[in-house]
């Protein structure tokens, strides 16, 4: 048996994927943006705005790093997931993009990425990288797009790199 897997772009601007498992079950996965931010106690949470109306549940995830909360967040999916199919309730499948505040960011790819390394990348200073990283310092907008930007450039560069 082959698995199928689609994305097709609507009209509303969101993205709904397919998988196809056999000939006779189809799951439609709605792409829902989760949001990563540190809080004021330099804790993590992870949540999905509350205004969006595309699931049919609410969860979030908690963890004193932004991997374990995002962890913690799939975690509490899965348990919804479960929740919904032993009640025999419909149940929105989800393919969350994660959207990141600064601080979660920097938290989450330390391990891949070095503040010399971002600041050679943005042109940000550094020591002003570590201020955002550790919430001593809010980024400005200005500031946050520029750093995104950089990223995507980066990431288009890096899609580009072929091995002989």
């Amino acid at each position: 048996m082959i698995d199928l897997y689609l994305s097709l772009y609507c009209a509303n601007k969101t993205t709904i994927n397919v998988m196809k498992y056999s000939e006779y079950e189809i799951t439609i996965m709605e792409t829902v943006k989760a949001f990563i931010e540190r809080g004021d106690d330099g804790s993590y949470g992870v949540y999905v705005d509350l205004e969006n109306t595309t699931l049919n549940y609410g969860i979030h995830g908690n963890g004193n790093t932004a991997k374990e909360a995002i962890d913690d967040f799939m975690s509490a999916y899965e348990a919804m997931k479960k929740f919904h199919a032993e009640k025999n309730v419909d149940f929105t499948e989800a393919n969350f993009i994660f959207a990141y505040d600064m601080a979660s960011f920097l938290s989450y790819y330390k391990g891949l990425l070095t503040l010399t390394g971002l600041g050679n990348l943005t042109g940000i200073n550094p020591k002003q990288l570590n201020h955002y990283a550790t919430g001593v310092r809010k980024p400005s907008k200005r500031t946050v797009d520029k750093i995104e930007k950089s990223l995507h450039e980066f990431a288009d560069d890096l899609s580009q790199v072929n091995f002989v």
